[in-house]
Parts: structure tokens; C-alpha cells; sequence
């Protein structure tokens, strides 16, 4: 496994998938003097393409390209790919955010952006893909001083002993198992309380704000358990 942590990330291939030419430019030049070695398509036909042929560890993928839609082609690379997929795009939407995640995407940057949230991004897509198939289900989760012990289910916050309620903690679990991934509002509801409660967002936001109170220093400004606005939460990692 790569090293994913915070020096600079040496020898991970990405695949830029973006027809706008100067958003590619800024793509690339960010990219390589960061470490990475950068591939480019500029269509979502090219993209799933190299993608087969290169195998790359992440893929920057745009979702108004002018051959496929991109919500379909992360459908189409889901079905083998299992690397982390950051869409990046000007669609402002929550729709088109939610379709993006639910399909497969690992997160969803908005146009324009920073280099510093992109490459932070990039790293939390990074750490959160290359633990999966290498952690077991069960096991101990580190986050900075939160630590969730899932053989005995309790959570320590700076070595204390929290105390959560069966459906604080199933939704804690939920959010550890996809660790640094923005999950949605739907797939939570889905995984904590059933297809049944799929339209009962009330119910995430009263147990997100328990276990904020529970586990952040400050709730109003959370370290871990992070809102990503219209869409869902992150469970931020370290």
C-alpha cells in the first residue's frame, strides 16, 4: 500500500477527465508539482478507456463532458474500478451531487476551487480507499483523539469513555465504515434505519446533533463528524 499521509504523495497515478482546457491546465501543474504523475482525457469515451488500459489510483473526473454524462461513466467504472473517484464540476445542484455520491463517487467539488481543498481531497479519497479490503469489519478506528472500538462497541474521545445509545452508535459505525467518503443523507437513512425511513431526514439531523454534542469539543464547528452542505456528512479522518 502507498503512503497516503501527509508528505507528498509520490508515485500515485491520476487520471484528469476534463474538456475545459485551462481547468485542465490547473489540474495538471497543481498535480505534478505535488507529487502525483497526471494522465488526461478530455472525453468520457477516452476516459473509461485509459482508465482500463492504465489502471490509474485516482480518478478527477468532470461531469459535463460532451460525449457522456458523468454520473454514467462513474456507473460504468464502478462496476470494476474500486480507486477513489473525486468529481469535480461546475453543477451547483444538490441533485446532481447526490447522484454523483450515490453512484459512486467518493466526493464532489464544486467550480471553482482552492488547490489547498483539492489536494486535501484528494489525500481523505486516498486514505479512505486504500483502507478498504486492508481493515477488517470489526477492528479498532483512530481519528485524532476519537477512537471507536468496534469488537466491544465504545467510543473514547481523548481517552474517555463516551456513552452513546444503540442508534448514536449505529450511525457513528455507519460513518466510520466509510471514513473520509461524504455519505448521504439517504444512505445513511438507508443503513441506519431502513428503506422504510428513506424521506425522514429529521431523524439523521436530531441524532448528528446528539452525537455532535457527545463527541466534539465545539458542535457548532465540528473537527470530526463534518456536514457537506444539501448533501450529507463526512466523518473527517486523520
Amino acid at each position: 500500500m502507498k503512503d497516503v499521509g501527509g508528505a507528498p504523495p509520490g508515485g500515485f497515478q491520476v487520471l484528469v477527465v476534463e474538456d475545459d482546457e485551462q481547468m485542465r491546465r490547473f489540474l495538471r501543474v497543481t498535480l505534478s508539482v505535488n507529487g502525483y504523475s497526471v494522465t488526461e482525457a478530455t472525453t468520457g469515451t477516452e476516459a473509461l478507456a485509459i482508465a482500463e488500459s492504465r489502471r490509474p489510483d485516482l480518478i478527477i473526473l468532470d461531469l459535463g463532458l460532451p460525449d457522456l454524462d458523468g454520473v454514467a461513466i462513474v456507473n460504468k467504472l464502478r462496476k470494476w474500478f474500486s480507486g477513489p473517484i473525486v468529481v469535480v464540476s461546475a453543477r451547483h445542484q444538490e441533485g446532481d451531487k447526490v447522484q454523483a455520491l450515490d453512484s459512486g463517487a467518493n466526493d464532489y467539488l464544486t467550480k471553482p476551487f482552492g488547490t489547498s481543498e483539492l489536494l486535501a481531497r484528494l489525500r481523505a479519497a486516498l486514505r479512505q480507499t486504500n483502507r478498504i479490503g486492508t481493515e477488517p469489519e470489526q477492528g479498532i478506528f483512530v481519528s485524532g483523539d476519537l477512537r471507536v472500538d468496534r469488537d466491544r462497541y465504545e467510543v473514547f474521545v481523548r481517552g474517555q469513555l463516551i456513552k452513546l445509545t444503540p442508534l448514536e452508535y449505529r450511525l457513528l459505525h455507519t460513518l466510520v465504515r466509510h471514513a473520509g467518503k461524504v455519505v448521504t443523507r439517504r444512505q445513511l437513512l438507508r443503513e441506519v434505519w431502513g428503506e422504510t425511513h428513506l424521506e425522514e431526514s429529521h431523524y439523521l439531523r436530531v441524532y448528528m446533533s446528539s452525537l455532535r454534542r457527545k463527541l466534539e469539543q465545539n458542535p457548532a464547528r465540528p473537527e470530526w463528524l463534518v456536514t457537506e452542505q444539501n448533501v450529507g456528512y463526512r466523518l473527517r479522518i486523520e
